[in-house]
């Protein structure tokens, strides 16, 4: 008989979080402070043009100010980082997003490089990476923080249980990992991280407790690399034109416990955990002060 998953939407998370995030904005404000979350976008791309203008609208609604610089697709790497500088050097500005694809000709990781850690929302900066690798408070990468927030909102075991994580990334499989595997009541968990390197890698997949797409091959993950009765977490996408496509084939949600939509899942945590950051940093620059 076929049964189909529970699903474990992404939205009442988010919203949990930015209500958290609002009660904080608020009070910062009520000291005389108003966090600040500048973005930075390079050229014309459609797409991040629209995830700025939905970045800024939510700094709007949660009380944020909200700097930005749209600089021209021919700006040089001088200019970004002049830029970038600038943000580094204002006190009212807490956090920092360089929207990602700039340029081909821009090297986005130099850029990076050049932010404040401190200031560094997305937490991709490398000593960031450190700090997570090492347990030290610092800006989370922002997709696996939102995957562990999304287990605990609906209440998944996570502590003891096996994770595969089906990806390496450095925005997303490694960090991942190293998060689900601290001593937390939300984490803590045996980690194996696989890829598609891995000729065998359904062997793995296949005997996860939780499972965690983020491969960035759509389609990859079929019913029969998952374990009856397991919870499946898609993270990662691609997209051809507007259309998503994820890693896990809507098919699995016959034989997973719970599984995120297709749509709506891990992606409005992402955006939550960013303003959870901006707010963190806020907070910690106002206590140097």
């Amino acid at each position: 008989m076929s049964r189909t998953a529970r699903l474990l939407p992404g939205k009442p998370v988010a919203d949990a979080v930015l209500a958290e995030v609002a009660q904080r904005v608020a009070a910062l404000r009520a000291r005389g402070v108003t966090p600040g979350l500048a973005t930075v976008l390079v050229g014309d791309d459609d797409a991040s043009a629209g995830y700025i203008r939905i970045k800024q609208r939510q700094a709007s609604d949660l009380g944020f100010a909200s700097p930005h610089q749209h600089l021209p697709a021919d700006a040089t790497q001088d200019d970004l980082l002049g830029v970038i500088a600038g943000y580094n050097a204002d006190p009212e500005v807490h956090a920092v997003l360089i929207q990602y694809p700039v340029p081909g000709h821009l090297d986005y990781d130099a850029a990076l490089l050049t932010l404040d850690p401190d200031k560094d929302v997305d937490g991709m900066h490398p000593l960031n990476m450190g700090r997570l690798a090492v347990g030290m408070p610092g800006p989370l990468p922002c997709t696996p923080a939102g995957i562990e927030a999304l287990l605990a909102h609906h209440e998944i075991p996570v502590a003891g249980r096996e994770v595969v994580i089906l990806g390496r990334g450095a925005t997303l499989g490694r960090p991942l990992a190293m998060l689900l595997t601290q001593k937390r009541p939300t984490a803590n968990a045996a980690v194996t991280v696989v890829h598609t390197g891995v000729t065998d890698w359904p062997r793995y997949t296949r005997r996860a407790e939780i499972l965690i797409a983020a491969a960035g091959v759509p389609g990859i993950v079929q019913p029969d690399h998952v374990r009856p009765g397991a919870v499946v977490i898609g993270a990662g996408v691609r997209y051809s034109g507007r259309r998503l496509l994820p890693d896990v084939d809507e098919s699995c949600a016959e034989v997973a416990s719970a599984i995120t939509p297709r749509v709506g899942g891990v992606g409005p945590t992402t955006l939550a955990m960013l303003f959870r950051n901006a707010v963190t940093a806020a907070e910690r620059a106002t206590e140097r002060t």
